[in-house]
């Protein structure tokens, strides 16, 4: 569990620190002027954004639909982190860097109804402008992803344990049926004295 805590303990401040932080320059930096990261790759838009992930609108004023919503996503991913294994270190980075993100993006909605503070993008992909959104966002998509894949990597191994196992119960028939006991082969005679 020592383990456990340390990345969280690690990842939800720096995550949380440089959610606030950048969110908080966004409110002062960018209210009346656009500015851009990457030589224009990247803009910068203050954006508010009451609605889900990427800007999908489910009503004017959803943030009291999100704010339980993220308390039950939070005491979900507390038994999954619960029930992590101590050497995990995929899955456990991965739910801290999604339990930051939400509290990140969490705070914004209780602390006032004009939704939560986006400002990277939005990115121009050529064939669609990727939404506008923030650090907590990076942090809850990367976690996301790795959790996707350590749950992948873990039915992998259940897999191959189930053929190993499999594998093993077949050869002990095999030698079960084709040997006696005593190491003679089934159906051959034995002499008696």
């Amino acid at each position: 569990m020592r383990v456990k805590l340390l990345f969280l303990g690690t990842i939800l401040p720096a995550v949380l620190v440089a959610d606030l932080v950048t969110k908080s320059w966004a409110l002062r930096a960018l209210a009346f002027e656009r500015g851009e990261l990457f030589g224009g790759l990247v803009p910068l838009t203050l954006a508010f954004n009451k609605g889900a992930a990427f800007g999908i609108s489910v009503g004017d004023d959803s943030r009291w639909l999100f704010v339980p919503i993220t308390f039950l996503a939070l005491a979900l991913l507390g038994v999954l982190f619960k029930q992590a294994e101590d050497r995990d270190f995929l899955r456990i980075a991965a739910i801290s860097l999604v339990v930051s993100g939400a509290i990140g993006n969490l705070y914004d909605r209780i602390r006032w109804d004009r939704g939560v503070v986006d400002f990277l993008g939005p990115v121009d992909l050529g064939f669609w402008y990727f939404p506008i959104f923030n650090v907590a966002d990076i942090a809850i998509t990367c976690g996301a992803i790795m959790l996707a894949v350590s749950f992948w990597l873990e039915e992998r191994q259940e897999a191959a344990r189930g053929r190993l196992a499999q594998t093993v119960t077949t050869g002990d028939k095999q030698v079960g049926e084709t040997s006696s006991p005593t190491g003679a082969q089934q159906g051959e005679g034995s002499s008696s004295l």
